[in-house]
């Protein structure tokens, strides 16, 4: 993970343009990766605006559980095209921060917080392989 200001580690993806086939690209240390790809290739990944208090929360709360998600901070000028492509990949509205377990999405704070406090979160990432306890 990339150290930022302020002494928090955080991965930094932006996205750049258009790829093939409409497809957006995302760049993370160089490498381009599909917003797709990105969702199918990691247990657990957060989407979310560039400094969003909500993506903060979420990504804290998972990290206490043990959780290192992937976290997809956007910028405000590739946002409506990055929801499109989510959009596309879950087949309907998408909103952020927008949490995808499994390679599906699980929802937005609210539903990380609830299913957090009523016990469920836990083995809904185990099973996504995201915990080994």
């Amino acid at each position: 993970m990339a150290a930022t200001a302020g002494g928090r580690s955080r991965l930094h993806n932006f996205l750049e343009g258009a790829g093939n086939g409409g497809e957006h690209r995302l760049v993370a240390n160089g490498c381009e990766s599909s917003v797709t790809k990105l969702v199918v290739e990691n247990a657990v990944i957060v989407f979310g605006r560039r400094g969003c208090c909500m993506c903060h929360v979420v990504n804290r709360l998972l990290l206490g559980l043990g959780v290192n998600p992937a976290v997809c901070e956007v910028d405000e000028a590739k946002e409506e095209a990055v929801l499109h492509e989510l959009s596309v990949i879950n087949g309907g509205g998408v909103q952020f921060p927008a949490v995808f377990v499994g390679g599906k999405l699980f929802g937005g704070l609210d539903r990380v917080m609830s299913t957090h406090i009523t016990g469920e979160l836990v083995p809904i990432l185990k099973e996504a392989g995201a915990l080994w306890l």
